[in-house]
């Protein structure tokens, strides 16, 4: 090949191209964005509207139901989903896989704007976002100190500026702080006294707090602008505001109300390790580094502690960083693994330090050009990226080893270095350049498939081939010049007899011996092979199945709710009995942040009754036991506190992949659907592996109803609205007006002392105003009734839906569907309701089905490129006979590793497809060359066996030994790649034996074959 030819005469062009191509590999290693995962490209778009104060079923029926019927007519839209709760409404769009989602975004926008007009009075405008993994927050930072007013005011003016000017921070939030407020605590009697009412302080303190500009006045050649200054200035103007009685006197402010500078009522309290704490969350901008802005925020809160109060501290609860430095670490370690023992794999079969040296150097440059073409490409660095290398780097070296072989067969032969380099490389090029195609090939049908396994395992496809192309161009360019430079002395027959040499010929013996009773036997072979694939089929009932392989991140989260309309104090108390269960688990628990009342990591909101916990253990390697053992052992603990309903999960790190199992029910009635939720809980309980099963129905609200009788109303002259309107006033309070201070702006905020608005007697006896002065009690125009009222309302594709989801512990996901699967078909459900099962279970139940189809096309594609190199179609048949066998490994390495079948075992099935038939490949061309010198069928298959075996076993071993530390699990993050490295492992070595042995004695009945068509054609023509 002129390639070859030109690659050894011009060995310094080629050295200067290698430089150039590390130095820019080096270049862009260092902009390669770092990240866990590849970015999942999730096609959701989310409409958020608020609603006051309503109830869930006035906003699903006033809101919820009028945007779904807008947004459902857009195109490419899959699925909408609708969540109703108090006073918000939630409305989630999923569109098709490879919809524009932009195009989508203002065609929802539009029609958004539509219907806007159609909403109630009181409904805010709805806000239409893109929902994306990446908007989770990368770290959690803890401020804590004794003072939470000065907590909250250091939060909001040093660190929020602060932090959002750090390099790839987007915003910050603050939670857990207290907001100032200006209070005006109304006396009834005082009012009664003076007569005046609360909208004439309201009217009062509005006039009194404003600025106007009044025009503008000539002095001299300028023109002065008029502008009336009354804003108040200080807490006594507002103490002093001027209010008018009915009866013409004047009297201030603090003579009817007592004006307090003070906080907001506070719905929820953050405690970070025990402590009162206000927590800071970092979003980072969309392209930016995970890991460099964690870096970035750590190294300024190093920066501002030092300009912080004394007893006031930054601490980091969360930082999702950490996990994927540590997981790249492991990766990258394994990497180096890897490769240390291809190398002396190498030196043991090479017996030379310049030739494997030679052949060494291929994966270095493998590896730097593989990082460049994933810079100009877009990918990220991360664990899948980085495990493509890992498991890429046994192949790396496979054409390398092949051509230096055959130079070194040349070399022996009495062949000059340079005629021993090209000839060697020149004739077994084209060989090596199809066997890497048909690794290559196998990824094409990847790039087809949609959804998580497409964007998670597209970048490992890419990584995978960008290193093997990299690799097969070393291999003849390099490693033929580097021959021909270096190999003088290593490819000179000293005559030592050395132990390895000694045991090949005796493996060669061995196996040539072998070969010629499988080709006297050849039927036995061909019926001992079929016989092992139906025995390996029989494994497949006990290996199971799972979507994803979860990482050990260390991260835990309990619920905990208390019934419901329990005070922020109730759930406090569960909460510190909580904290005393915990104290058992200090060892392991780096972090502990705990939200009461709030919505805690990455939530969008709470109820008072509710408390979630989240916290970060310390690395799996610090660690006797893993997370689902601590969660399991949490959660028997912590059962037994009485009071509240507990929850302890493990987080899957914003992988978003959903609950694992996730049943859907469908009907017209709520009700119904909520007591179908709690019998589905009652029995997929008492399903193995089954745990934490919970239904979406959460226990209803206790309201207290007030029906107003408007013909009463109306004798007294009185509204709805009138009385509505001073009822919110006494148990909610009433913004009056805004006070400005040092730049803060803070509401004026009315309201009646906490001890007339705390009891149903307080809203009984509550007197309303009527519009001539007079006082009338509250109960003697309404009347009082205490029902439950549902907490959250959803629905799907416009019809009423309740989700039960559970976990999966201790056993495989397809096989606890299919018990749920089998329970809930023997459950009669009312006419009109239905089920599906939904979460990771739907996602891989179209995972394997699209990947199967990826591995048929894949196979496809294997032929048509062999039968091209051939230019042949009988013999790409025959190398094809090397895949079958591919199953007996595959299932007995996941049986004896129990591991179950998952997308990553999958993709290694597919890469399988590519990378087993190169051993036949090179086996069976070399066969057909020693055919076209005149050798016997026979003689040349007994001469190509043992003399390609060498090689054969070489490449087997540096691919099968590269992935080992990756089959280990070595590391944090580890779990991902095991399935895919174990699954070649296991196919590689069992098909690199069916190769040796089966593909001579296929091509023998096929050649047979030929032979009888050909004579009988003969026969016929004459």
């Amino acid at each position: 090949m002129k390639l070859v030819n030109t690659s050894v005469k011009r060995p310094v062009g080629v050295i200067m191209i290698v430089l150039a191509i590390l130095a820019l590999g080096f270049v862009s290693v260092r902009s390669l964005v770092i990240d866990l995962f590849p970015k999942i490209d999730l096609p959701i778009a989310v409409v958020a509207t608020t609603y006051n104060d309503a109830a869930p079923q006035e906003v699903e029926n006033l809101v919820s139901r009028p945007i779904e019927s807008s947004v459902s007519s857009v195109e490419g839209i899959e699925t909408v989903q609708s969540q109703s709760q108090a006073g918000s409404s939630l409305v989630m769009m999923m569109f098709k896989n490879g919809t524009d989602l932009d195009q989508a975004l203002l065609d929802v926008r539009e029609k958004i704007d539509q219907v806007k007009g159609m909403l109630p009075e009181g409904a805010g405008d709805p806000s239409v976002l893109r929902f994306s993994p990446d908007q989770l927050p990368v770290i959690w930072v803890g401020l804590t100190g004794k003072d939470p007013a000065a907590l909250t005011q250091i939060a909001d003016e040093q660190l929020v500026p602060f932090f959002e000017r750090q390099g790839g921070v987007a915003s910050v939030t603050v939670e857990g702080g207290k907001e100032r407020e200006i209070q005006l605590i109304l006396d009834q009697a005082k009012l009664q006294q003076y007569g005046v009412s609360p909208q004439m302080l309201v009217q009062a303190l509005n006039s009194s707090n404003k600025s106007a500009s009044a025009g503008s006045v000539e002095k001299g050649n300028q023109d002065l602008q008029i502008r009336v200054t009354g804003e108040f200035e200080s807490i006594d103007a507002i103490k002093q505001t001027f209010v008018q009685t009915e009866k013409g006197a004047k009297i201030h402010v603090e003579d009817v109300a007592e004006v307090k500078d003070t906080f907001k009522e506070s719905s929820t309290s953050t405690l970070v390790n025990g402590k009162p704490s206000v927590v800071l969350s970092v979003m980072k901008k969309t392209d930016s580094n995970t890991v460099e802005v964690a870096d970035n925020v750590r190294a300024g809160m190093d920066e501002i502690q030092d300009k912080l109060p004394p007893g006031v501290n930054l601490d980091v609860i969360i930082d999702t960083s950490e996990f994927i430095k540590l997981s790249i670490s492991s990766v990258v370690q394994n990497i180096l693994l890897g490769g240390i023992i291809s190398i002396l794999v190498l030196l043991l079969f090479l017996k030379s330090v310049r030739a494997t040296i030679v052949i060494g150097i291929s994966i270095p440059i493998a590896i730097i050009s593989t990082f460049t073409l994933m810079y100009f490409t877009g990918e990220t660095l991360n664990v899948l990226t980085l495990g493509g290398l890992a498991l890429g780097l046994g192949m790396m070296v496979d054409s390398s080893i092949v051509i230096l072989e055959n130079i070194y067969s040349y070399r022996q032969r009495g062949y000059s270095l340079f005629e021993a380099a090209t000839k060697g490389a020149s004739e077994l090029a084209p060989a090596v350049i199809a066997s890497t195609t048909t690794t290559l090939v196998v990824f094409l049908p990847i790039v087809y498939v949609e959804g998580i396994a497409s964007d998670l395992f597209t970048p490992l496809a890419l990584a995978v081939s960008f290193s093997l192309i990299a690799s097969l161009v070393v291999a003849v360019t390099l490693v033929p010049m580097l021959s021909s430079k270096l190999l003088s002395k290593a490819m000179e027959d000293n005559g030592r007899r050395y132990w390895f040499d000694r045991f090949m010929n005796r493996v060669n013996n061995g196996y040539r011996n072998v070969l010629k009773w499988v080709l006297k036997h050849r039927k036995t072979t061909v019926i001992g092979t079929a016989a092992a694939i139906a025995a390996s089929l029989a494994l497949i009932p006990f290996i199971g199945a799972e979507f994803i392989p979860s990482s050990d991140q260390g991260q835990v989260q309990i619920q905990v709710e208390a019934p419901a309309g329990s005070s922020l104090e109730y759930t406090e108390g569960i909460v510190e009995q909580v904290n005393e269960k915990l104290t058992t688990y200090e060892a392991d628990i780096e972090t502990n942040y705990v939200s009461i009342g709030g919505g805690g990591f990455g939530a969008m909101g709470g109820n008072a009754n509710q408390a979630t916990y989240t916290m970060q253990l310390i690395p799996s390697s610090e660690r006797e036991k893993t997370t689902t053992d601590i969660v399991q052992e949490m959660n028997d603990d912590i059962q037994t506190i009485a009071g509240a309903e507990f929850t302890v999960s493990v987080m899957d790190g914003g992988m978003g992949m959903g609950d694992p199992v996730q049943i859907q029910l469908n009907g017209p009635e709520h009700q119904v659907l909520r007591e179908l939720a709690d019998r589905v809980v009652a029995q997929i309980s008492e399903v193995d592996g089954v745990y934490n099963p919970e239904s979406s129905a959460a226990a209803g609200v206790p309201q207290q109803t007030i029906s107003i009788d408007e013909e009463k109303a109306a004798m007294y002259g009185l509204t709805q609205q009138q009385i509505t309107s001073q009822i919110q006033l006494q148990f909610t309070g009433q913004v009056a007006t805004q006070y400005r201070e040092e730049g803060h702006e803070m509401n004026v905020t009315l309201m009646y002392p906490e001890d007339e608005r705390s009891t149903i007697s307080d809203l009984q006896t509550m007197t309303i105003q009527s519009q001539t002065g007079t006082a009338i009690p509250l109960e003697t125009v309404a009347t009082f009734k205490e029902v439950q009222g549902p907490v959250t309302l959803q629905r799907e594709n416009q019809q009423p839906q309740m989700n039960v989801t559970s976990e999966v512990v201790d056993r495989d996901l397809a096989g606890v569907v299919e018990d749920i699967e089998a329970i809930l078909a023997d459950m009669n459900l009312p006419e009109g309701y239905s089920y599906n099962i939904g979460g990771q279970a739907e996602d891989m139940a179209e995972s394997f089905s699209d990947l199967a189809l990826a591995l048929v096309f894949s196979i496809f594609l294997v032929y048509a490129v062999m039968a091209v190199q051939f230019e042949n179609f009988l013999f790409p048949l025959i190398i094809m006979f090397a895949m079958p066998a591919t199953v007996i490994g595959v299932l007995l390495g996941l049986f004896v590793t129990g591991l179950p079948l998952s997308i990553p075992a999958f993709i290694g099935v597919i890469m399988l497809a590519g990378i087993v038939v190169n051993n036949s490949i090179v086996l069976v061309d070399y066969i057909n060359i020693l055919r076209r010198k005149g050798i016997d069928r026979y003689e040349a298959i007994l001469e190509a066996g043992p003399s390609r075996l060498r090689p054969i076993l070489m490449t087997t071993l540096t691919t099968i030994l590269g992935m080992v530390p990756l089959a280990l699990a070595l590391g944090e993050g580890a779990e991902t790649q095991q399935p895919l490295a174990v699954t070649i492992i296991f196919g590689l070595t069992i098909s690199s034996i069916f190769t040796l042995l089966l593909i001579p004695v296929v091509y023998t009945l096929f050649d047979d074959l030929t032979g009888k068509i050909t004579r009988r054609k003969k026969k016929e023509s004459a």
